[in-house]
């Protein structure tokens, strides 16, 4: 009777740490995937960049200072490369100064676009902006399920009993998108 009641206690415990070893794969590869979604945005935004540079050249007599600060903010942030399994908040914060300055870059590109009738008629400029207005979107879109991924995961992986599982099997909470520098400000407007 004791080696059955033994034998059944040993299963329940290995049907307990193979069931919380499973959730946590589970967790872990979900912001997995909403990372990936959130470098596919990101990636998407990018090419876009240079067809609009292309587009603005050719429309207008444009301030290469501007075209040329587009053109290295995107390559700084495409050279920013972060993996999955090693998303640590340095990293992600990294990245995300990286992507900021792109969006920096394009935001005073089509400040300055603004200046030029002839090239907000150009259709492809036209065209272009709205798609990178979309991009935008689904960029914080992605980053906000990233961040719900990453709270579910971390949650988990944080609850008893799956905590000891964690610490066993070296799984490691994500950190979150945060938002940018200076957000908490106001824009002033000024007629």
């Amino acid at each position: 009777m004791k080696k059955y009641l033994i034998w059944i206690i040993l299963g329940v415990v290995v049907l307990f740490l193979i069931s919380g070893y499973n959730g946590l794969v589970s967790s872990r590869e979900t912001v997995k995937s909403a990372w990936s979604n959130v470098e596919t945005q990101y990636q998407r935004r990018s090419d876009l960049i240079p067809n609009l540079v292309s587009t603005v050249k050719g429309a207008a007599d444009f301030e290469k200072g501007t075209l040329e600060a587009v053109i290295q903010a995107r390559a700084s942030a495409t050279s920013v490369h972060l993996d999955a399994n090693d998303l640590t908040p340095e990293k992600l914060q990294q990245f995300q100064a990286a992507q900021q300055q792109v969006s920096g870059a394009l935001g005073r590109l089509l400040a300055v676009a603004e200046s030029y009738p002839q090239l907000k008629a150009v259709d492809a400029f036209r065209d272009l902006q709205s798609q990178l207005e979309g991009t935008e979107n689904r960029i914080t879109e992605s980053r906000r399920q990233f961040n719900e991924a990453a709270k579910e995961y971390n949650t988990g992986r944080q609850r008893f009993p799956r905590v000891i599982i964690a610490s066993i099997f070296g799984f490691k909470d994500y950190p979150y998108f945060n938002a940018d520098q200076g957000t908490e400000k106001a824009p002033t407007v000024k007629f």
